[in-house]
C-alpha cells in the first residue's frame, strides 16, 4: 500500500468501528470488546507505518476536490510531516490503551457498547484532525470530538453533575468555535484556499491582509478547545465523566487538538506580533493559575485537570517563543505521562472507595492495596515534576529554552516581551507542578484518611497498560530530544545548563517545601477514629465512580470516611487557599458579567413579547372579532327579518334619492 492509502484507513478504521458498535453493541455483545479494541489497535499499527516510510523527510501531501463550490473550493487533502506523523501515533497509543483498560474498568456498565462506540469515532476524528491538509475537513474532526465530549462527559447522565459538566463544555469550548469559523472563513478570504500548504505560502509571501484579526478569531477557538484561559473553566467540570475519558480527553485528543492546530499553522501567528504577545500572555496567566488551582483542589482527578490546564499553558508558551518543536515536544511527553496519571487515578478510585468532592483527604494509605498504580504513578508524577531523568524533565526544558531564546531576543518571529512572559510563568509554575504533584503522592499513598477494605486487585489489562505508559513516561524525552530535531524542522531541544538548574532547582525547592509542610501538618494534626465500613469487593471501578459521583460520598460503607487533616496545601496557599480551590472564582465572574445579563435580556425580550408585541397582536385581532359578532347576530335565519330589512334599505334608499333630486 501507498503511504496515502496507508493514512486513509489511520481515522477510517476507527470510524468502521464506531459504526459498528452502535450498530450490533447491544445486539451482539460479545462483539463489543474486539470491535472497540482491534480497530483502535490496528489504526495505530497503521500510524507507525505511516510514521516510518514520512521519517522526518518531505511532507506527504495528496488531495482531491470534495465538491465544487463556486469560489473557495474544499478538499480532501493530506498533509503529513513529521509533526503529523508522531502525533498520530501518540494519539493511537493512547486510544488504544483507554479502550484495553476500558474493558475492564466498565467491564458493567450497560452502557459500555455506546461508550467504546463513540470513544472509537473520538479516536477517529483526532486523526482527522491531524492528518487533514484542509481546514474545512480539519473542523468536522474538530466539532465531531466536541459532540463526543458532550456524550462522554455526560455518560452518567443519571446524575446532574455529569449533565451539568457535558452540556458545560459543549456551550464553552462553541463558545471559542464560533469566531473559529470566522477566523477559517476570513483566511480562506485573504488566501483563496483552505489547503494548509497554500495558506503557508501565502503567509510566506505576505499576501495576507489581516493576520492580525484572523490570528485573535483563531486563537478564540484554541482557548476553547485546548482549555486556556479564559475558556478553561470547563476542563475540572469535565471530571463527572469516566476516568478513561479523562485520559483520553486530557492526553491525546480534544485538548491537544488546539495546541496542534497553532503549531501547524504558527507561521500564520508570527505574521502578527499582537498575536504572539496575546498567546504569550494567555498561556502565562493559564500556567501559572491553574497550578495555584491544582494545589487546593481535594478531589484527585480535579487536581489532574488543573494540571492539564498547566501543561497545555508550556505547550501554548512555546508557541509563543516561536518554537513549535518545543510544543510538540511536551505534547507527546505530556500525553504519555498525563494519561497514565489519570489510568492510576482509576484505580486509586476503587481501592479508596471514594470519588467524593474530598478525594484525597479521605483516602488512606493505598500503597500496599495498588502497588501497580503505586509505582507507574510515582513515575508519572516525577515526569510532571520534570525531574530527571523522566521524560517530563526533557519536555519542560525545552520550552524554557524556546522562551530563554526567544527573551534574549535571538528569536526572528517572538517578540522578546512574549519570551520573557514564558519564562517567568514557566519556572514559577516548574515551582507549583512540584508543589501539587508532591503533595498528591503524599495525600493519596501515605494520607490518613479512612482504611476502606479491600476490593481486590484490579484486572490484570488495567494494572498492564500502566507499565505500557511507564516506558514512555520514563524513557521517552532522553531518546526524544536527539531524535525529535529531525522530524521537527531540525530545531535543538537539547537542555541548556542554566534552564535545566533553574527549572530543576525551582522544581526540588516545590517538592521539599510541600514535603515539609506535609510533616509539619501531620504533626500537630490527632488521628481520626475511622468506623467500619461495608465491602463490595465484586464492583469494578466503573461502578465505584458512579455511584460517587450520584452520592456525592464514599461509595462503599455506611457511615461518613474521615479527611485527613493533614493536608499542606492549605498551609502552603493560606488565606489563597479558598479562592484557588473555587478556581478563582472565573466561574462566578462569568455567571456576574454574562449569564444573568444575558438571562435579564432573556427576560425582558419575554416580557415584552407578551406584554407589548402580543398586546397589538391581541388588538388587531379584537376589531374584526367584533365586526363578525355583530354580522353573526344579523344572521337570524328568518325570513320575515331579512324582508323587512330589505325593504327598510329600499324605502332609506328612496328617500336619499328624492332629497338628492329637490337639492339639485
Amino acid at each position: 500500500m501507498t503511504t496515502t492509502t496507508l493514512a486513509v484507513l489511520v481515522p477510517l478504521l476507527p470510524f468502521l468501528g464506531a459504526a459498528a458498535g452502535l450498530l450490533l453493541g447491544r445486539r451482539t455483545p460479545g462483539f463489543v470488546r474486539p470491535l472497540a479494541v482491534l480497530p483502535t489497535l490496528a489504526s495505530l499499527v497503521l500510524a507507525a507505518l505511516v510514521a516510518a516510510r514520512q521519517g522526518g523527510g518531505p511532507a506527504v501531501d495528496a488531495a482531491t476536490e470534495l465538491t465544487p463550490t463556486g469560489s473557495v473550493p474544499i478538499e480532501l487533502a493530506l498533509h503529513i510531516d513529521g509533526f503529523a506523523a508522531l502525533v498520530a501515533v501518540l494519539v493511537g497509543c493512547v486510544a488504544t490503551c483507554v479502550q484495553l483498560y476500558s474493558t475492564g474498568y466498565l467491564r458493567h456498565d450497560p452502557r459500555y457498547p455506546s461508550y467504546a462506540a463513540l470513544v472509537s469515532l473520538f479516536t477517529s476524528a483526532m486523526f482527522l484532525v491531524v492528518y487533514s491538509g484542509d481546514l474545512m475537513v480539519l473542523l468536522v474532526g474538530w466539532e465531531i470530538m466536541g459532540i463526543c465530549s458532550y456524550f462522554l462527559v455526560g455518560h452518567y447522565w443519571e446524575t446532574p453533575e455529569a449533565r451539568a459538566a457535558s452540556l458545560k463544555a459543549f456551550l464553552v469550548t462553541k463558545l471559542g468555535d464560533v469566531p473559529f469559523l470566522i477566523g477559517l472563513l476570513a483566511l480562506a478570504s485573504d488566501t483563496g484556499s483552505f489547503r494548509i500548504t497554500r495558506i503557508l505560502g501565502a503567509v510566506a509571501s505576505g499576501s495576507l491582509d489581516h493576520p492580525t484579526a484572523i490570528a485573535l478569531l483563531l486563537l478564540a477557538g484554541v482557548a476553547g478547545k485546548s482549555a486556556q484561559f479564559p475558556l478553561h473553566t470547563w476542563l475540572p467540570d469535565a471530571m463527572a465523566g469516566p476516568t478513561p475519558v479523562s485520559a483520553l480527553i486530557h492526553a491525546a485528543t480534544m485538548v491537544a487538538a488546539g495546541v496542534y492546530f497553532v503549531a501547524r499553522l504558527l507561521p500564520l501567528f508570527e505574521a502578527s506580533q499582537a498575536a504572539m504577545i496575546v498567546l504569550a500572555v494567555m498561556a502565562a496567566v493559564t500556567m501559572t493559575g491553574s497550578a495555584l488551582a491544582a494545589l487546593a483542589q481535594d478531589d484527585i482527578k480535579r487536581v489532574l485537570a488543573y494540571s492539564t490546564i498547566g501543561q497545555l499553558g508550556y505547550m501554548t508558551g512555546a508557541l509563543a517563543a516561536g518554537d513549535r518543536g518545543a510544543a510538540v515536544f511536551h505534547l507527546l511527553s505530556h500525553g504519555a505521562f498525563k494519561a497514565l496519571l489519570f489510568l492510576a487515578a482509576g484505580v486509586i478510585i476503587h481501592a479508596a472507595g471514594t470519588n467524593s468532592l474530598a478525594a484525597m483527604s479521605r483516602m488512606g494509605n493505598l500503597r500496599d492495596r495498588v502497588p501497580d498504580a503505586y509505582w507507574t504513578m510515582t513515575v508519572a508524577l516525577l515526569a510532571l515534576a520534570a525531574i530527571p531523568p523522566f521524560s517530563g524533565f526533557f519536555s519542560k526544558e525545552s520550552v524554557l529554552v524556546a522562551a530563554e531564546h526567544a527573551a534574549g531576543g535571538h528569536s526572528a518571529h517572538a517578540p522578546a516581551a512574549a519570551g520573557w512572559t514564558v519564562l517567568v510563568a514557566g519556572l514559577l509554575t516548574a515551582l507549583l507542578t512540584a508543589a501539587y504533584a508532591t503533595r498528591l503522592w503524599l495525600l493519596a499513598f501515605r494520607g490518613r484518611g479512612a482504611e476502606v477494605p479491600d476490593h481486590g486487585r484490579q484486572p490484570l489489562v488495567m494494572n498492564a497498560v500502566l507499565w505500557v505508559l511507564a516506558i514512555p513516561s520514563l524513557a521517552l524525552g532522553g531518546l526524544a530530544f536527539r531524535l525529535l530535531p529531525d522530524w521537527f524542522d531540525g530545531g535543538d531541544l537539547t537542555p541548556t545548563l542554566t534552564t535545566a538548574v533553574l527549572g530543576t532547582g525551582v522544581a526540588l525547592i516545590g517538592g521539599i517545601v510541600t514535603y515539609a509542610a506535609w510533616r509539619h501538618t501531620t504533626a500537630l494534626a490527632a488521628r481520626v477514629p475511622l468506623g467500619a465500613v461495608a465491602a463490595h469487593p465484586e464492583a469494578d471501578a466503573g461502578q465505584v465512580e458512579a455511584e460517587a459521583i450520584a452520592s456525592h460520598r464514599p461509595a462503599y460503607g455506611d457511615v461518613a470516611l474521615a479527611p485527613d487533616p493533614a493536608d499542606p496545601g492549605r498551609l502552603l496557599l493560606g488565606p489563597l487557599h479558598r479562592h484557588a480551590a473555587a478556581g478563582f472564582h472565573l466561574d462566578a465572574l462569568c455567571t456576574a458579567l454574562f449569564v444573568r445579563p444575558v438571562r435579564a435580556g432573556a427576560s425582558l425580550v419575554r416580557f415584552l413579547d407578551r406584554e407589548v408585541v402580543d398586546t397589538y397582536v391581541r388588538g388587531a385581532g379584537t376589531l374584526p372579532r367584533w365586526l363578525g359578532t355583530a354580522v353573526r347576530r344579523a344572521q337570524t335565519g328568518n325570513v320575515q327579518t331579512y324582508v323587512s330589512a330589505l325593504l327598510a334599505g329600499t324605502v332609506v334608499l328612496a328617500v336619499a334619492a328624492v332629497l338628492v333630486a329637490t337639492g339639485a
